[in-house]
């Protein structure tokens, strides 16, 4: 109760008469309150060090008055030392500056009648400071006599630190830049409006300015404030220059803050920050964090140049790591000049490390040490006995229940190669054999999920049903090599040498198994010989829409990312041709592959879509639409580009009238009733999470649109909702995503339910998430009778439990940091496929779920030694802390446990060595990880000794 006590002293306010004369008719800057406040600071008199200050301080300035020049240079001197050592609490203005306020006036019109000397410039130097208590009414004063000191300088007289003044005057100097910075720009542009700050003239040129805020960047650099000098920097565009002024000490903290700023900054200015931030890595010669950078930015020299800068050859494997997972072509490292000879410069180590042939083995290994070796029964996944449905209706349906039992063994046992129903069999009694027609695809493609990534032993096992007559079979075993080649490079380049020659072939399954297997053993390895092989598919006019779009996607594929102007050309030619003709089937469902083939190629590339777009715009079709967003969604995926999100949702906000006859303003409608009109807008949705996924602000927010769209929004906008969700949070179950899905898998629209429990698995894949496995065994129980929503449970059930627990699908690595194209891709391509699932998954092509396979990444972390030898080391895992920005040098993980390698990290975990006997040569601890020893390192034992 003491608070009100305090206030109620100083009520009876002073008798204006009684303020001091100085003081009444100078207080234009002030409120009342401020000067109340003084009053109540002062009490009814000051101390008396007070007040010999303030006398001092009228008798420098009564001096500055007087018509005696020589009096004026030690008066200033004065007044600059006392200003300079004044200390006060870091709350309330420093003394001197506050008695010297109501002389400011008089002050001001003195200096204007000073003739220009070096007097004068420390005049202005002064004035400088004492503006900030006038920075209300005369805005920009601080910046004008900094300005003015300046241009009044003797030629070599150097220039006053502006730091001399203190962090404070820097920063207010920091602001005023930036303000006076924007009010030129918008004169220059002609936008200004006439406000008070256009009254205040301030001298000198941009360049003037410039100078200035180098000065004051590197007084913040050298006091940890990085983040206001990257700040002033980029407000005063010219960010590039940082590189010259940050040393070992600053720049890791600024290249930290400015990579994290890169999510919210308009192109142009993300990719010049990168580039920058690129820039002092190379400086530093901290070549992982810089080819990570280049692996952002997609620019194939800077790949190459760093790539080669690091002479370490330990270094160069650890890079060649980076950029294995990467998936970048190794045809990037090579200078293009000679073709043939380059080749000879990599070592088979080296070789071995950026072809990523050690996955399978490390990945093996890594299941023996987590204790999952051991291959995991339908019935270890499913827990039938603890599903609450009567025993006598579980038999239902067989040929889909075994068909979602070959996914679900496929997913759960995917790269151990030792399962029970597909590879550890006898040839006659395999699991292939127990499904149907065009299950058997899918069967023999499961083949090459089970030994994923062993190409040596994957041949051998599928080779064996090459040779059956069943077609469908045949076309499976073209998937599995395919599959089980994805993201491997080898020297036999078995895929291409077995699938090219089918893709002639006439048989429609062959067909679609070679050249997906084709698209998914070389995504994004950007290989011309595949785009010579598939290009002619897709203007043939005598094939279907079906291979045609599957050879796009194909292409889509491999050339993820790439811009590919060839493919590019081709698709829209065939797009433009066949919407001449009239071509229904370009409403048909196969189309949609055609657009994502298109707008994978645009992947990342955000403005680089632009052209395209416009081509889109020519053709009057429905597809036309669809395609548009699908290229544009793609071009800024990962980005979260606020602009194009709300784009997006406009897309979303039409509501499209199904009966054809009833026209809408603006809007083309064909006469019969427009069936496929409004397929753009489930691929809206769908845009919205591809743009702003990878980043947890965009994330949060897209999830609250996600809501409102599934509550107001139509049917095709309803049933892609818990599709954007799973692809924003893929393989990273937080419990309110579940509980949303969850909701979402009990709709009365069978189509939406269907779409969440798929969702589902998505979140959780390869999490082995104990709550969601209890769901979907409620929902297996209440969709019991329901034979498709059962199926998709099923396979949700297979994708939590992906490769045992240690296998993830989400898109993002190095600490979240790096979009992995060819992930993103196999997700949008199985996300596409159930934007219509009746047509696509339920039907006949359920073997588009393995697209997944090239999201699908280890989530281990392995040390080695310089050797490449395993070495068991103790590492600390635990959340990650977003701890840009912070003071001093906080954790970077909480809530962690210490292990010893191989570890598994979940999507949002990070890993530190716990010990400081090595050091890592990677920046961030994931994947494959080599260490050296610390030679400054004592072990306890030789301590002791000593």
């Amino acid at each position: 109760m003491s608070d009100p006590a305090k206030f109620a002293i100083p009520v009876p306010s002073k008798d204006p008469a009684s303020k001091k004369p100085d003081q009444t008719d100078k207080e234009e800057g002030t409120s009342k309150l401020e000067v109340k406040k003084d009053e109540e600071k002062d009490g009814d008199e000051l101390s008396e060090e007070d007040l010999q200050l303030r006398s001092e301080l009228e008798m420098l300035v009564e001096r500055l008055k007087e018509s005696d020049t020589e009096l004026y240079r030690p008066a200033l001197e004065s007044l600059r030392t006392l200003i300079r050592t004044s200390t006060s609490s870091m709350t309330s203005v420093p003394k001197p500056l506050k008695f010297l306020r109501p002389h400011f006036p008089d002050l001001q019109t003195l200096y204007e009648t000073w003739p220009a000397s070096e007097n004068k410039s420390q005049f202005a130097d002064i004035l400088s400071v004492l503006a900030m208590t006038y920075s209300d009414t005369q805005p920009r004063g601080t910046l004008k006599y900094r300005l003015l000191s300046a241009s009044l300088k003797p030629v070599n007289a150097p220039l006053v630190d502006p730091g001399t003044w203190g962090h404070e005057y820097v920063r207010h100097l920091a602001a005023e830049l930036g303000e006076e910075f924007e009010y030129r720009e918008e004169q220059e542009g002609g936008t200004s409006t006439e406000s008070e700050t256009s009254k205040v003239e301030v001298p000198g040129t941009i360049e003037d300015l410039r100078s200035l805020a180098k000065e004051c960047s590197l007084f913040l650099l050298s006091h940890n404030a990085e983040p206001d000098a990257v700040d002033l920097l980029q407000e005063l565009e010219m960010i590039e220059s940082i590189v010259t002024l940050v040393d070992e000490n600053t720049f890791d903290r600024v290249c930290q803050y400015m990579t994290r700023c890169v999510s919210f900054l308009p192109p142009p200015d993300d990719i010049a920050f990168l580039q920058t931030v690129h820039k002092i890595y190379t400086q530093f010669q901290k070549f992982p964090e810089a080819i990570t950078l280049a692996i952002r930015l997609g620019d194939r020299d800077m790949v190459r140049d760093d790539f080669n800068a690091a002479g370490n050859p330990v270094m160069k494997r650890q890079l060649a790591f980076i950029l294995a997972r990467a998936q970048i072509p190794i045809e990037w490292l090579q200078a293009d000049s000679a073709d043939g000879e380059e080749e000879e410069e990599f070592s088979s180590d080296l070789l071995e490390c950026l072809s990523n042939a050690r996955l399978s083995t490390s990945f093996r290994e890594f299941g023996k040490e987590m204790g999952v070796e051991e291959a995991k029964s339908l019935e270890d996944v499913y827990k039938t006995h603890l599903e609450n449905t009567r025993a006598s209706t579980s038999n239902v349906d067989s040929a889909r229940g075994n068909l979602a039992g070959t996914f679900v063994n496929a997913f759960v046992n995917a790269g151990f190669g030792n399962d029970k129903l597909m590879v550890d069999v006898e040839a006659g009694s395999s699991w292939i054999y127990k499904n149907k027609d065009h299950g058997m695809m899918s069967a023999a493609a499961s083949l090459g999920l089970s030994l994923l990534w062993d190409t040596d032993m994957g041949l051998s096992h599928i080779d064996k049903y090459t040779y059956s007559a069943e077609e469908y079979i045949k076309a499976g075993c073209y998937l599995a090599i395919g599959i089980s080649n994805a993201s491997i490079r080898t020297e036999a380049d078995a895929a291409l040498a077995l699938l090219a020659e089918h893709v002639e072939n006439k048989s429609v399954p062959l067909r679609t198994g070679a050249i997906m297997g084709l698209g998914m053993a070389y995504a994004g390895s950007q290989r011309e010989e595949v785009m010579a092989t598939l290009l002619p598919l897709i203007v043939d006019e005598d094939v279907s829409m079906e291979i045609c779009s599957l050879a796009a996607l194909a292409l889509g594929f491999v050339f993820v990312g790439s811009e590919n102007g060839e493919i590019t050309g081709t698709i829209l030619q065939v797009l433009m041709e066949k919407a001449e003709r009239g071509d229904k089937e370009l409403e048909g469902k196969w189309a949609r592959f055609l657009s994502l083939g298109l707008g994978l190629l645009y992947l990342g590339q955000q403005n680089g879509s632009d052209a395209t777009l416009e081509t889109l715009k020519a053709i009057e079709k429905p597809i036309s639409k669809t395609a548009q967003v699908i290229v544009e969604g793609c071009a800024f995926a990962g980005t979260t580009n606020v602009l194009r999100v709300q784009k997006m949702l406009h897309e979303c906000d039409e509501h499209i009238k199904k009966e054809g006859e009833e026209k809408k303003d603006g809007e083309e409608k064909k006469e019969e009733p427009s069936k496929q009109d409004d397929a753009f807008q489930t691929f809206a949705v769908i845009a919205i999470a591809l743009i702003s996924m990878g980043e947890e602000i965009g994330s949060q927010m897209s999830m609250r649109q996600f809501n409102h769209l599934m509550h107001y929004g139509e049917p095709n906008i309803r049933k892609a909702v818990p599709l954007a969700i799973g692809l924003v949070n893929a393989s990273n179950p937080q419990l309110p995503i579940l509980e949303t899905l969850s909701k979402y898998s009990h709709d009365n629209d069978l189509t939406v339910a269907l779409n969440a429990i798929f969702a589902m698995g998505l979140v959780g894949a390869g999490s082995n998430n104990a709550r969601l496995a209890q769901m979907l065994r409620q929902l297996a129980g209440y969709y019991h009778k329901e034979a498709d929503c059962l199926f998709m449970v099923r396979i949700a059930q297979g994708l939590v439990h992906m490769g045992k627990g240690t296998v993830g699908v989400n898109p993002f690595f190095s600490d979240r940091s790096i979009m992995h194209k060819p992930a993103v891709a196999g997700l949008l391509a199985v996300l596409t496929a159930f934007t219509d699932a009746k047509g696509f998954i339920l039907d006949k092509q359920h073997w588009m779920l393995y697209f997944l396979v090239n999201a699908m990444y280890p989530r281990f972390m392995i040390t080695l030694d310089e050797e490449l030898n395993n070495v068991p080391v103790a590492v600390r895992v635990g959340q990650a802390v977003d701890v840009v920005g912070q003071a001093g040098k906080p954790r970077t993980i909480s809530g962690f446990q210490t292990h010893t390698t191989p570890v598994r990290l979940g999507t949002t975990e990070r890993a530190e060595l716990a010990t400081e006997e090595f050091i890592s040569y990677a920046a961030v601890l994931e994947g494959f990880v080599i260490l050296k020893k610390n030679p400054g390192w004592e072990s306890e034992d030789s301590r002791m000794q000593l």
